[in-house]
């Protein structure tokens, strides 16, 4: 260490006065892409550039852990590796409003499923309750010996898990639409304790693919990622025009009138 200390000083548009005052400077700085927008008029720089979520902002999104009343609504989600990482995240529903709010995350890679097991069963020992939630499917599947599955074995702790819905790019608009402000109060459907940093870190640094733009780069960080899509996918879906309109082109064509074809 160099002994020096540093701290980052965002600057913000309304703290220049002079580019501030006529509006034309801000005007400008609105009409560019939401990164950039983010990172010159309002001093946010934590956002990386081809980020796919762009909105995602931690002033907003991101909270201090505070008591959640026992009988909110708890589910997880859990993405699994080995060579990777497993991620499983804890989820509660706030009445009041229906906000997800991610209070918990583990995030561990060379776990077997038994090791998750127990990690698993830990994590949730304040709870006295094993909390219901979905799994990535790939962990139910066989893969060329006799045992159990990652998803057997993890059933067979007592944990209460079904197959996660993996639509990634209906799993992603969900994300998106939790992340959007209520326009009422101005809270986001979605928030998480500062103390679940990779899932922080995941959202604010994932990119968007190159050959697939409605799809995030999956050769990125993404456990964290996936964890929160299965979990969003589990929960009623927020409506989205742009998920009706990938539904209505998965469809099979069916004409109205079978002997014009049309």
């Amino acid at each position: 260490s160099d002994g020096l200390t540093r701290k980052f000083i965002p600057a913000r548009l309304i703290d220049n006065p002079y580019l501030a005052e006529d509006g034309e400077y801000e005007k400008m700085l609105l009409s560019l892409p939401p990164v950039q927008r983010r990172q010159l008029l309002e001093g946010n720089w934590d956002i990386a550039e081809g980020a796919a979520f762009a909105e995602f902002d931690p002033n907003i999104h991101v909270i201090v852990p505070f008591g959640l009343p026992v009988w909110w609504e708890r589910f997880k989600g859990i993405d699994y590796g080995y060579a990777s990482e497993s991620c499983c995240l804890w989820g509660v529903v706030d009445p009041e409003d229906k906000t997800i709010i991610i209070y918990r995350e583990l995030y561990r890679k060379g776990l077997t499923g038994e090791a998750l097991a127990e990690m698993i069963v830990n994590f949730e020992e304040e709870e006295g309750r094993s909390i219901q939630g979905v799994l990535d499917t790939s962990a139910w599947a066989k893969t060329g010996y006799t045992g159990p599955t990652i998803g057997e074995i993890l059933q067979q702790r007592g944990h209460k898990l079904r197959r996660a819905d993996k639509n990634r790019l209906a799993g992603k608009i969900q994300i998106h639409e939790h992340l959007k402000q209520n326009n009422t109060t101005g809270r986001p459907r979605l928030q998480i304790f500062n103390t679940c940093v990779n899932l922080i870190k995941e959202l604010q640094s994932i990119p968007l693919s190159k050959t697939k733009p409605e799809d995030v780069d999956t050769n990125a960080l993404d456990h964290a990622y996936d964890a929160l899509r299965y979990m969003l996918m589990s929960r009623p879906r927020m409506d989205n025009p742009y998920a009706q309109m990938l539904e209505i082109k998965r469809k099979p064509y069916e004409p109205s009138d079978p002997d014009f074809g049309y």
